[in-house]
């Protein structure tokens, strides 16, 4: 790989040491950020092997998906409309019973495009077959922090356990560090505590992170209480779960005492907003969890219930509905909400050196035209970006050094390919469930 100088762009670094913009130059060496000038032109261009000229773009961190299911991209549509507990259990699992390694491969390719269309640089996910997922993230050059789903019944159990084993041996730390795999038990109320506790064991085993969804319904909350006697998050406390690094998706209904928790044992939320709209489930209290001190990042969620993975979409609606919510327009700012989608989500996730734009970090970086009708003019590029910005401006995608999109172009994947693959794989689960 050779140095490549990004030049005369328009800079958001989401570093807090910086100003939160300013026009400058970026130069990247293999795959970390060498050099960032504060004013273009700085840089000798001479001693670089390619020059990327970003007059007309605005370059910020590559997004951070905090949490999602790639493979459910096969699924865009095909149960909308429904409350949680049946969307789950009458439409989405008796397809996923169906489901081959070849569909979850084609499926999240499907994914990976829109993602990195979309300006997402890494991306996290739960569910089966990860050596498909890792694979497509290994091809794309995407960014991914990936785990096995396990469920506490007994058809999938010991499974869960041995795939997850396998899959930490074959993948952790691949394609230069760019894959990590975390620990994946889908939630409180698909396990009894036995198998959390297990899960419990397992991570003191391996030292891995766990992603889990929590509090995403009342049903949840209040089925907890009555078998135990206390939250979700509280029993997941009681157990030693949040002993270790944890990424809580959804935590929409939670009390005052679940959000100490969480502040306490430093628990990162992932917030989704756009599923947990489109569910019905409720909007999660994010002023209260940050004003706690808690770490949230943001999510998408699966395409099968959102139905997009536009992290820009969710940037807005993060800070839309808060303030909605707390009738105050002065809630989740555009700074923050970008904040909440890079630097935070990288964060609450482990990874080091990305999430921001600063020297001896990951060159994972996004360039969005600037030369929009939508985007003039451009009084504050931060709430542009957050309120006016939509996917289709991105135009420029880098991970560890490597452009996977430039000019609107993918640079990685065939995009006729993977759609033709991808509908021809959800064509054949919906059809096998009709024969039936």
């Amino acid at each position: 790989m050779k140095k490549t100088l990004l030049k005369s762009a328009l800079i958001i670094t989401l570093d807090q040491e910086k100003p939160d913009y300013f026009y400058g130059d970026i130069l990247i060496n293999e795959d970390l950020i060498e050099e960032i000038s504060e004013k273009p032109g700085e840089i000798d261009s001479e001693s670089t092997d390619r020059v990327i000229d970003g007059s007309n773009l605005i370059v910020m961190p590559g997004l951070v998906n905090t949490h999602g299911h790639a493979a459910m991209s096969l699924l865009r549509s095909y149960a909308d409309d429904l409350p949680l507990k049946k969307w789950l259990e009458q439409k989405i699992w008796p397809i996923e019973a169906r489901l081959e390694s070849n569909d979850v491969y084609w499926g999240t390719m499907l994914s990976i495009i829109e993602m990195i269309k979309g300006g997402t640089t890494t991306f996290t996910d739960m569910y089966y077959y990860m050596d498909r997922v890792a694979a497509a993230a290994a091809e794309s050059g995407i960014r991914a922090v990936l785990s096995r789903g396990m469920i506490g019944l007994d058809f999938d159990l010991e499974k869960g356990f041995s795939d997850t084993r396998d899959f930490i041996s074959s993948w952790h730390g691949a394609e230069n560090d760019r894959i990590k795999v975390i620990l994946g038990p889908h939630s409180a109320y698909a396990g009894a505590s036995g198998f959390l506790k297990r899960v419990v064991n397992f991570a003191g085993k391996t030292g891995l992170p766990l992603q889990i969804h929590l509090a995403e319904t009342k049903d949840e909350v209040d089925g907890c209480q009555a078998e135990l006697g206390c939250s979700s998050t509280a029993m997941l406390a009681d157990i030693g779960f949040f002993d270790f690094k944890v990424v809580a998706a959804h935590c929409v209904h939670l009390s005052d005492a679940d959000i100490e928790i969480l502040a306490e044992k430093q628990v990162g939320v992932s917030h989704n907003p756009g599923s947990n709209l489109k569910l019905g489930s409720g909007i999660a209290p994010i002023k209260r969890l940050l004003d706690c001190g808690v770490k949230v990042g943001i999510g998408t969620d699966g395409a099968a219930s959102n139905n997009n993975l536009d992290m820009i979409e969710e940037m807005r609606l993060a800070a839309l509905i808060s303030k909605g919510v707390a009738l105050d327009p002065t809630v989740i700012n555009a700074k923050t909400a970008l904040l909440m989608a890079a630097p935070a989500g990288a964060e609450i996730l482990g990874l080091e050196n990305t999430g921001c734009l600063k020297a001896g970090y990951k060159a994972d970086l996004i360039g969005l035209r600037r030369d929009r009708p939508h985007l003039t003019p451009l009084h504050d590029p931060l709430a542009h970006l957050v309120y006016a910005s939509a996917a289709a401006d991105v135009n420029l995608v880098m991970v560890d050094g490597r452009l996977l999109l430039q000019d609107g172009i993918l640079q990685t994947l065939d995009e006729e390919k993977i759609r033709a693959e991808a509908a021809r794989c959800a064509e054949r689960l919906v059809n096998a469930g009709k024969d039936k």
